[in-house]
């Protein structure tokens, strides 16, 4: 059964000056495991945390380091939660979430099911 769904859009170059005017803001926002990765895959990993804030209907005190997206073996993107966000999750008894990344041009989108 679903027991939310989010969706997302980020402007890559726009979220590229933010970053750069902004230092710590990577640190804020993603996990050292996300933190290297390319401006594109960044923005696409930006946007699915808010499509999972979205799902879990924008919770107070979420934590962007308690939510990381990764990739399974296949390269299919994956939601790995913990803290405040695994806290959330339960409460709303989610037990699995599905979700797609895409970019193209200078737009990365997001979008997730979160089901229980």
């Amino acid at each position: 059964m679903i027991a939310g769904i989010g969706v997302d859009i980020v402007d890559v170059p726009r979220f590229g000056r933010q970053l750069e005017r902004t230092p710590r803001l990577r640190e804020r926002l993603f996990t050292s495991m996300e933190r290297d990765l390319p401006l594109r895959s960044l923005a696409a990993r930006f946007a699915a945390k808010e499509a999972i804030a979205k799902a879990l209907g924008a919770p107070a005190g979420m934590n962007w380091q308690d939510c990381t997206i990764a990739k399974d073996e296949a390269g299919d993107p994956q939601v790995l939660i913990r803290g405040s966000v695994a806290a959330a999750s339960e409460l709303r008894g989610i037990t699995s979430w599905h979700l797609t990344l895409s970019h193209d041009g200078d737009m990365a989108v997001a979008m997730v099911v979160a089901e229980r």
